[in-house]
């Protein structure tokens, strides 16, 4: 597939910024992680904070364990081939399992890891929380995150988020703490990647 892109990181690590940044200089971009969202709050619809991180990784498991590892890549390449034609090409944003990382490698992607540390991402999860996600103490947050960094013993090994696997496959590894403005992240991280335009 030509001018494949994947992105990820821990929540609000700045995945969204970068992906939409290329959405409007003529990407096609799915987001893995709004197909999982959309899907929590159904599950867990009777919960006050259906898109807490533990639901979501609840959601997650349990849809690839029903559906298969690649039911979200598979979600994201069908509207792709729906939707995206006469785009520069395609990029899939929350990047969190294996068979992900090994989609984008087949297909000669390239992987972008964002790094930004658990206190600035928790303090950029409290001042724009999503609705559905509750109110985190951080103790609470890094340990849901938790979680999602290896597999849990609880289940298929195959079917669950791995992000340090997926770290540890990236091409390239962005830093965003903040340190730089949103717009020269976004312009170095283009240069860095080799996106369009950069």
């Amino acid at each position: 597939m030509k001018n494949l892109y994947g992105i990820s990181g821990m929540p609000r690590s700045g995945k969204d910024t970068l992906a939409l940044a290329m959405v409007r200089q003529g990407y096609f971009g799915v987001s893995l992680g709004d197909i999982v969202r959309d899907a929590a709050r159904v599950r867990h619809a009777a919960k006050p904070d259906p898109i807490a991180v533990v639901n979501m990784t609840e959601t997650a498991n349990y849809l690839r364990q029903e559906k298969g590892p690649d039911f979200a890549l598979k979600i994201a390449l069908d509207r792709y081939a729906k939707l995206g034609r006469g785009a520069l090409g395609l990029v899939l944003f929350s990047i969190r399992a294996p068979i992900e990382v090994d989609f984008i490698e087949a297909e000669d992607g390239r992987l972008a890891w964002i790094e930004a540390s658990s206190e600035v991402r928790y303090q950029r999860a409290i001042s724009a929380k999503r609705f559905g996600e509750p109110d985190y103490s951080f103790e609470d947050f890094t340990a849901q995150e938790a979680q999602q960094w290896v597999p849990q013993p609880s289940a298929d090994p195959l079917v669950q988020m791995n992000m340090s696997l997926v770290k540890s496959k990236a091409h390239v590894i962005l830093e965003n703490n903040g340190e730089q403005s949103e717009d020269v992240f976004v312009s170095n991280a283009l240069k860095r990647i080799g996106a369009f335009n950069a």
